[in-house]
């Protein structure tokens, strides 16, 4: 942890800082403060303002208010390249470097050792042996990037961003794609850059890596800060609550169970290498089985795998008792499978196209594109899942990207209840939509279910999937750890087998 005989003056100071996007507030009077020698964790699902807040304090987006101290004096970045010159750099999940040239190339980019005009390539890697030496690398500069892992790929671009800035790093994700044995390399090179004083900012949805290696944390929800916690007198089960907004007792009444039909859909040991763990599936006409767990947990790779939208490396499914195999979307919709998925904007509306070609496409995919639905036939489905779903538009013919982000989505729901669906895959329906038709939805998704509809709604709104699962399947690091039924389904309940610290816990 942070020495304590450590200067207690920050070395950056954010502190009001305020940005607003076209109908919505992405920060509001946000501070972060962080210290020498400190890794301060910042922590919040999607949508929560974490990347706003990097953007805005690296120079990529100019905040609206509030003020950045760096050292006590006042900056104002206008640049990640201004960003960089005052002392901030930033390191990324995916390597911002360039794979087509060597390790040293990538290192002194833009300050390349030499006179004249001319590189002094033999003094440029004796450097970068040098500076990579101080991480605990013994590698060849001279040899391509490519031709290391991406975590000594992820070590290059943090002795780049140290050696071009050296007061703030921000690493963004930067343990996604590495193994456990690379992740503790990172974390060797981060203690020892804490050790030379930097400030760290470390941004990750593994709770278990945010207690090894940070000392603090700020938790970010709905654009505003809900806490900074020093991170020894806290648990994973206090982060959790923070970064969800929930309390642990129930404050919803839960419905009555109703009776299910016969099984619908059974999966066993699917699984993708790297994505989501071996897992089985089961569910019931008429039930609606929640999926919980924070980002990063396995929710949207499960729906994905599901759904197809990734073949899977194993397993089987099998629909009403027989075997079928769902390789792509195309086979899921033509079992009469459905997924709405978590981002509307860029996996699921068609922007530029009418309301009701949207309302339409899933259908005429599945009937084929030589078979066009009549006109009038189209007309008469878009009408009336406007009407059903009380979808809020000028006229059919407008852009569905000109609708309000409530209205998008259910018109994206209308799109795949047109196909009459047998098993409707949900992936954070009520996320990012006015409190109306975050209601209506919820009803739709009740009234589904009590029609015989096979449901499985990934959403991190506890209180939603308490209110309408028959059963909730927990994630926690790609892989299922917990099944609560009946009674078991509360918040509370939910939260501790996400935080669950010891394996006794999840018994």
């Amino acid at each position: 942890m942070r020495d304590d005989s450590a200067p207690t003056a920050p070395v950056l100071h954010a502190r009001g800082i305020t940005k607003f996007f076209p109908g919505t507030i992405a920060l509001d009077d946000v501070e972060l403060m962080l210290h020498p020698g400190e890794v301060h964790a910042l922590l919040g699902e999607n949508g929560a303002g974490k990347s706003t807040l990097i953007k805005c304090l690296t120079g990529a987006y100019p905040k609206d208010e509030g003020e950045i101290l760096l050292d006590g004096v006042p900056v104002d970045p206008q640049s990640t390249a201004d960003s960089q010159r005052l002392g901030i750099g930033t390191v990324y999940q995916e390597v911002n470097l360039l794979p087509n040239l060597t390790v040293a190339e990538n290192l002194y980019l833009g300050r390349q050792p030499g006179q004249r005009g001319f590189i002094n390539r033999r003094r440029m890697n004796a450097l970068a042996r040098e500076s990579l030496a101080g991480y605990g690398l013994d590698i060849d500069p001279g040899e391509p990037l490519t031709a290391y892992s991406v975590a000594i790929q992820q070590v290059v671009a943090i002795a780049r961003a140290v050696e071009m800035s050296g007061k703030v790093l921000i690493l963004d994700e930067p343990t996604a794609s590495l193994d456990r044995d690379e992740v503790q390399l990172l974390f060797s090179v981060i203690r020892q850059l804490k050790a030379r004083g930097l400030a760290i900012v470390f941004i990750t949805h593994f709770l278990d890596q945010v207690f090894e290696i940070s000392d603090r944390a700020t938790i970010l929800r709905n654009g505003r800060v809900v806490g900074t916690r020093d991170l020894t007198t806290v648990t994973q089960k206090d982060i959790v609550t923070l970064m969800l907004g929930r309390q642990l007792e129930a404050r919803v009444h839960k419905h009555v169970e109703a009776a299910t039909g016969p099984v619908l859909l059974e999966i066993e040991g699917q699984s993708k290498r790297g994505m989501i763990e071996p897992f089985d599936l089961t569910i019931r006409e008429g039930e609606v089985v929640g999926l919980a767990g924070l980002l990063g947990s396995g929710r949207t790779e499960t729906a994905n795998l599901v759904f197809g939208v990734v073949p899977s490396d194993s397993g089987t499914t099998r629909l009403r008792g027989k075997d079928i195999k769902i390789n792509n979307p195309r086979d899921a919709v033509a079992h009469r499978f459905a997924l709405c998925p978590e981002d509307r904007k860029t996996e699921g509306i068609v922007g530029d196209l009418s309301v009701r070609d949207n309302i339409i496409l899933a259908l005429q995919a599945r009937q084929g594109w030589m078979r066009p639905i009549p006109r009038a036939k189209i007309e008469e489905i878009a009408e009336r899942y406007v009407r059903a779903l009380d979808i809020r538009l000028a006229s059919l013919d407008m852009p569905i990207r000109l609708l309000s982000g409530g209205n998008q989505q259910k018109a994206l729901l209308a799109r795949w209840l047109a196909t009459n669906p047998d098993f409707l895959i949900l992936d954070e329906p009520t996320r990012g939509i006015d409190v109306g038709a975050h209601a209506e939805i919820i009803a739709l998704i009740e009234q589904l279910r009590a029609d015989g509809m096979a449901l499985l709604v990934a959403s991190s709104e506890l209180e939603e999937l308490v209110a309408y699962s028959t059963r909730v399947i927990v994630l926690r690091d790609r892989r299922q750890v917990k099944e609560l039924r009946g009674e078991a389904i509360t918040p509370a309940n939910i939260v501790r087998a996400i935080a669950a610290e010891d394996p006794k816990e999840l018994a």
